[in-house]
């Protein structure tokens, strides 16, 4: 088959469609299989009759689909490819998010149950209560700063949780109060809402790192 021009050796004419060599190769490869020399003889005629066709296109004789490309290029992934914003954004959440231990998780839940069932003594004063919420605030970045040793950022989390439980707390405090008259015999809005602040502590606390 040596002495063949390619498109012999594939048994095609000279004006055969790419379709046509890509079948005769796939077809002769496996009627040859058994034979190594020959099958390297199809390999080496197929790749002639693609530098023959890719030449020609690049003097304009004719058009040869984009799919044409020798084995090493065809594998060749995109240079364009950038990663979406999508992923750049789970990237960031998987970032701050915390798995935490058993052990961790109940450390800090005993700390801010203690915390909280200390308010709801009713002769708590507002002096006191004040000095609690510092505790829960100091607890918060304790918790944090131990994980990484990143005092700032520790710092700077539970500043976040304190507004936005405040922010939270507040409103639903003076909600509640109003939709349950009893409520305000043993509990204020303070108190309410440093619970609150309590639970978004723990979770930051927990949580987020």
């Amino acid at each position: 088959m040596s002495e063949q021009n390619p498109y012999e050796q594939l048994g095609l004419s000279e004006d055969a469609s790419f379709d046509e060599i890509q079948e005769a190769k796939k077809r002769l490869s496996e009627q040859y299989s058994g034979d190594q020399q020959v099958v390297e003889g199809i390999e080496a005629a197929y790749d002639a009759i693609l530098m023959d066709r890719l030449k020609m296109r690049q003097q304009g004789k004719i058009k040869v689909p984009e799919v044409i490309r020798f084995a090493e290029r065809r594998s060749e992934p995109s240079p364009n490819l950038q990663p979406t914003p999508v992923s750049r954004s789970v990237n960031w959440l998987q970032g701050l998010v915390d798995t935490p231990s058993r052990s961790d998780v109940m450390l800090s839940s005993a700390v801010f149950l203690v915390l909280a069932s200390v308010i709801a003594f009713p002769t708590l004063a507002s002096s006191t209560l004040s000095l609690i919420i510092a505790f829960g605030v100091g607890f918060s970045v304790f918790f944090l700063n131990r994980k990484e040793g990143r005092l700032g950022r520790a710092v700077l989390l539970t500043l976040v949780g304190l507004c936005v439980g405040i922010g939270l707390g507040t409103p639903l405090a003076s909600w509640l109060i109003g939709q349950v008259d009893s409520l305000s015999l043993v509990m204020t809005e303070e108190k309410i809402a440093t619970w609150v602040t309590f639970v978004i502590l723990w979770l930051i606390s927990s949580f987020l790192h």
